[in-house]
């Protein structure tokens, strides 16, 4: 089955001049890439890739030439269009091109995932069935408590009242922005709004260096997080995860971060973590994020992706290893998950029901493609 066509949007979202801050760079309230392949028997599917860093990279690889490795390809062999992609990664052309290591990650994430849209609609099967089938309704939590210039502890109260209105059993917070006595009435703050009865996971995207992240974590234990994210920073944090595993009883995850499925097999092989978050819309695909979940499952580590739910509810639905989804559903921190589908899988009391159309499930609304997107190709 050949592709014929490829389509490529960039999803963005309007600037609301109040940014969501993690603890040292601003999150995007949208900046994605949307690839769409139709192929010669007649079925189309579509993928996403997620950057938080600036995406003109990945259009100038697109306006010079990457699709033409696309088109042509068999849609049913996405390892093979995956490692095709990789590959430009240490070959001249891809240096010549000037198509960076990141986005063509990116570009090979959002392809594979339309590829295995593809195959799920040939096969008539929901993806998750042809990953595995383990369950078809997984844990969900939502990611909150970002910080905001001017935002205070009323203002984050009632965030929070408003997320636990909506049915949420599981939180995950932000930290690391301010210094630990201020973090630590806000995190105070978030216990208290959700009760000792729902699940907290504190984030410190990769904000505190390991002295802090010790003090952080003896401090934490009693509010009873679920787990410590990226809680070292970026320099030398799988040794560092390491060392910190020893001092506290908290279980650490980590993987958002890493660039390649490799960076994610190393942090579990330190043996420091308990949680993987890798991310297939920035870590080549499915192709690459169905490895990975075997790869915890056989080392009893659990899997719990970054970003995109109903993308992700494949990988965790499918497998032993698969624990829980991220989702954003207050809409000024992520408008996409509230707009891109017309179908959205349903998230209610803490759990996500994957739909049981074939591939990915999923149908964009072309109103939020027109609203947010921009063709590129």
């Amino acid at each position: 089955m050949k592709i014929t066509k490829l389509e490529v949007f960039i999803l963005r979202a309007p600037d609301t001049g109040r940014p969501h801050w993690v603890s040292h760079f601003i999150v995007p309230r949208a900046n994605e890439i949307l690839v769409r392949l139709q192929t010669d028997e007649g079925i189309e599917g579509f993928g996403l890739a997620t950057s938080y860093t600036p995406i003109e990279a990945a259009i100038h690889a697109f306006r010079t030439g990457i699709g033409e490795l696309v088109i042509g390809a068999d849609a049913l062999a996405p390892e093979q269009l995956f490692q095709k992609l990789f590959a430009l990664t240490s070959q001249r052309l891809g240096h010549e091109k000037g198509w960076s290591r990141e986005a063509l990650m990116r570009i090979s994430a959002a392809v594979d995932i339309a590829c295995w849209d593809i195959i799920g609609k040939a096969a008539g099967l929901p993806l998750y069935r042809l990953f595995g089938g383990y369950r078809e309704k997984i844990p969900c939590y939502v990611t909150c408590a970002y910080y905001r210039d001017g935002k205070d502890l009323a203002e984050l109260r009632d965030e929070m009242e408003m997320l636990k209105a909506q049915g949420h059993q599981g939180f995950k917070a932000k930290a690391g922005g301010v210094p630990l006595s201020e973090d630590m009435k806000r995190l105070e703050l978030v216990r208290e709004v959700i009760g000792e009865d729902k699940d907290l996971m504190v984030d410190v995207n990769r904000g505190w260096d390991l002295a802090t992240a010790i003090e952080g974590a003896r401090l934490l234990e009693p509010l009873r997080p679920r787990w410590l994210e990226e809680p070292v920073r970026w320099a030398d944090d799988r040794r560092e995860l390491k060392l910190l595993s020893k001092r506290t009883r908290i279980p650490l995850s980590a993987g958002e971060s890493e660039l390649t499925s490799w960076g994610c097999r190393a942090l579990v092989d330190e043996q420091a973590i308990d949680i993987l978050q890798f991310d297939c819309t920035m870590t080549g695909g499915f192709t690459e994020g169905r490895k990975l979940s075997a790869l915890c499952e056989l080392n009893h580590v659990q899997v719990a992706p970054h970003h995109d739910c109903f993308i992700h509810a494949h990988i965790v639905a499918a497998s032993p290893a698969g624990c829980i989804v991220e989702s954003f559903t207050d809409p000024e921190r992520d408008p996409l998950q509230a707009e891109l589908f017309e179908n959205p899988p349903d998230i209610s009391n803490g759990w996500l029901t994957l739909n049981q159309d074939p591939g990915l499930g999923l149908r964009l609304s072309e109103r939020a493609v027109a609203k947010f997107g921009e063709k590129i190709l």
